[in-house]
């Protein structure tokens, strides 16, 4: 999700790193607009969600229009969003229209905002759980036309790097309690959402492109700038993650520290 920006990049990263919760990065403040901007989040961090926001809003009102692509509206649903974004007047509106059960969409009302206020394209960029499901049972191919299906040599086994990778992340997410049979589907089914988002940034090409998903899914060496490297290399991509401490790893090219979300132990009902 990386080349061009090298410099600015580098500075960015070292920049984020010393920066307190709760302040933007100058040097995420500071870096040009590259084509695409991967921007991550902990789904539930309320103040990464703030400081997000900030960031995106500063540089449109500084006069950039990228189009956003969001993992939270399911790609059947492409066609309510675009009738919701020429007849809603607020971000309620849209969630209504064309949002799902999944998530808490007041976090995200500020962006959504933001795109009607300045006429900014909204995009779905995830899989629906039917598409997922597909996935887990028949494979990654399974849900692409055979023409991406050759691009991102879908029809040949998974890189065993970001098998791997993807792998452990899943263990870790399920507090190392999923059984082994089953992580293969999921590692599928997240390389499939990250190979969809990567091939629908593609399509809004030549114009310039936000993601906003999980910090999962914009990482660099295994999410969505990895496949878009494979098949665009010459794109400039930017990749920044809103983590809740811990360093960057080469998972982005900078990273912002958010304070951890007060929360329930998220292992307790696993472990039931």
């Amino acid at each position: 999700m990386t080349s061009g920006l090298a410099a600015a990049v580098l500075l960015a990263g070292c920049a984020s790193g010393g920066k307190p919760a709760g302040t933007l990065s100058t040097g995420l403040l500071e870096a040009d607009n590259p084509q695409v901007l991967l921007l991550g989040e902990v789904h539930d961090n309320a103040e990464g969600h703030k400081l997000r926001y900030e960031l995106l809003r500063q540089r449109v009102e500084a006069g950039w229009r990228p189009v956003l692509v969001m993992e939270q509206f399911d790609r059947e649903n492409q066609d309510l969003l675009t009738k919701a974004q020429k007849g809603c007047l607020d971000a309620q509106c849209v969630i209504r229209v064309a949002g799902g059960a999944r998530w808490d969409w007041q976090l995200y009302y500020p962006v959504i905002q933001l795109a009607l206020d300045h006429q900014l394209a909204l995009v779905a960029g995830n899989l629906s759980r039917a598409d997922a499901s597909r996935v887990v049972r028949d494979g990654v191919a399974s849900s692409f036309d055979p023409q991406s299906v050759k691009e991102y040599k879908l029809d040949q086994p998974l890189p065993a790097a970001v098998v791997g990778a993807q792998q452990q992340e899943i263990m870790a997410g399920h507090c190392n309690m999923l059984p082994e049979m089953m992580a293969g589907g999921m590692v599928n089914a997240q390389v499939a959402r990250d190979v969809w988002m990567a091939r629908i940034i593609r399509d809004q090409l030549p114009r310039d492109v936000v993601l906003i998903a999980g910090n999962g899914h914009v990482r660099k060496d295994i999410g969505v700038g990895y496949w878009l490297r494979q098949v665009a290399p010459a794109l400039k991509v930017r990749s920044v993650g809103f983590i809740e401490g811990g360093g960057n790893g080469g998972r982005y090219d900078s990273i912002q520290t958010v304070a951890p979300q007060t929360r329930d132990d998220p292992c307790k009902q696993v472990k039931k």
